[in-house]
């Protein structure tokens, strides 16, 4: 700045403007959580801190499970499990601490920005994992020549990234990650795709509510390496593309000028994304391009799985990651109230990017639980979620207790699940505490009873009468037949 320009006035409340900015990011940051569900998320408690109060809620950006959340988290993980192996794909993990170098790429993308990565205390560079795909990449390489392909993964591991809170993206989620090694043909995209589709309509949504958008990065690298561009600058370009939604056109067309790309190139660049369908990017590239018999095959097939109706050509997706490809899809919903639901693609020189001598060709995705579960809110079909259990044990009196820890014992290895009033309490304040946490019978334990070797057993989940004060059972029966 010369020393003619007008420096800027301070705040009236004494803070220099940069703080001011920064309390209403904070504050807006604040006012999004509350908005929208999801996990309890964090925001600046309302309660005048004491000083011997510690902070009561989670690092920012970050959220909380407790049982009424993680039950939702759970309904919505028990589906992710059950089409991965209804699928047949083998479940993996991975620390959620990796090495720095994993993640380090010279495209331009923003996951290398948006890392919690710091020096530990050996002085190594680590981060929290932001994607898993490089975890899987270290260890199939780990694995070396003992793994055998094809294979199938998957994982719902928790990831961290620094960035700006929106609707739909916190700075840790949780993602359901899919992928196929060792398959060349884009049946192998289409499987994904037709995982997707099926977990969509467990949850109760149709391709009326959402859809997936598909294209193939092969056809953007054709137009523009025909037009001169150097083959390493085209990872930069789908970097830059890929912000096409979230920044002005101006914007973008800047950044791909910052790479040196004359107006003529940005103009095919522009025009190829434009392209309407598959006839017309086999009118631009030729039918026999490698692209076009490979989306074709990949759309016969999906339709082949019934799922022809979920998924769409649309030259405009190109997705943010420089690894991919090939394919590239990323699913949506119809109304356009949300970001992408999932997003994934072909990479299959991600291998002998980290040093495999032999290319594996893989592909994959990635599908965070924030955006799902909005908007599963949102058209009602979170299913209700409550606590339950098969049994609670009341004794009549603490000489009763010993007795009831063996009718516990007994129903617990029989597979129930079940509870004890575990201190006396009034036989009121007991059935009260069966209906908070969902006991679907309450098996009580009186000296008289006991002394017959029965015990009374009511149905708190049945309809209700004046004399229903429960039925006596033998002990050998306190278990009900299947």
């Amino acid at each position: 700045m010369s020393a003619d320009a007008a420096a800027p006035a301070p705040a009236a409340s004494g803070k220099s403007l940069k703080d001011e900015v920064a309390d209403l990011r904070a504050l807006l940051e604040q006012k999004e959580m509350e908005l929208h569900g999801g996990g309890q998320v964090s925001k600046r408690s309302k309660k005048a801190k004491k000083s011997n109060m510690i902070e009561t809620e989670p690092a920012q950006g970050c959220r909380d499970f407790p049982p009424e959340e993680m039950r939702k988290r759970r309904f919505l993980f028990d589906t992710f499990h059950s089409v991965a192996r209804q699928f047949g794909f083998e479940e993996y993990d991975a620390p959620v601490l990796e090495s720095e170098e994993l993640y380090v790429r010279k495209a331009g993308e923003e996951i290398t920005e948006q890392m919690y990565n710091f020096i530990s205390k050996d002085g190594h560079r680590v981060a929290l994992r932001p994607e898993m795909t490089p975890t899987l990449a270290r260890l199939l390489l780990g694995k070396g020549k003992a793994q055998l392909y094809p294979c199938k993964w998957y994982s719902i591991p928790q990831c961290w990234r620094y960035e700006t809170i929106t609707r739909g993206r916190r700075r840790e989620h949780y993602q359901w990650n899919m992928d196929i090694m060792g398959v060349k043909a884009a049946t192998a995209e289409a499987e994904l795709v037709a995982a997707f589709a099926t977990v969509m309509s467990k949850l109760g949504l149709t391709a009326a509510d959402v859809g997936v958008k598909v294209n193939s990065r092969k056809i953007l690298q054709c137009v523009i390496e025909a037009a001169g561009v150097p083959k390493d600058k085209f990872a930069p370009v789908c970097v830059i593309v890929d912000k096409l939604e979230k920044l002005p056109r101006d914007e973008v067309e800047a950044q791909l000028k910052a790479l040196d790309l004359d107006v003529g190139v940005i103009d095919i660049i522009t025009n190829t994304l434009s392209l309407k369908s598959i006839d017309e990017v086999a009118k631009a590239v030729g039918e026999e391009h490698e692209a076009v018999q490979e989306l074709r095959l990949f759309f016969d097939t999906l339709a082949a799985y019934g799922f022809g109706d979920w998924a769409h050509f649309d030259a405009s997706v190109v997705r943010g990651l420089a690894y991919y490809t090939g394919i590239v899809f990323e699913g949506f919903d119809r109304e356009g109230k949300f970001r992408a639901i999932f997003g994934g693609g072909r990479y299959d020189n991600l291998m002998t990017t980290y040093g495999s001598s032999t290319p594996v060709p893989c592909c994959g995705f990635g599908f965070g639980d924030c955006v799902i579960m909005e908007l599963l809110q949102e058209k009602g079909l979170v299913p209700p979620l409550q606590h339950t259990m098969d049994d609670l044990v009341i004794p009549f009196d603490e000489s009763m207790r010993p007795h009831a820890m063996r009718v516990l014992r007994t129903l617990r290895d029989a597979g129930r699940s079940a509870d004890i009033v575990m201190e006396k309490k009034k036989l009121d304040k007991a059935f009260s505490y069966a209906d908070r946490i969902g006991a679907r019978r309450a098996v009580l334990l009186a000296p008289d009873e006991w002394a017959q070797g029965k015990v009374k057993v009511k149905d708190l989940r049945a309809e209700k009468s004046k004399d229903d004060g429960g039925v006596l059972v033998d002990l050998a029966d306190v278990v009900p037949k299947a």
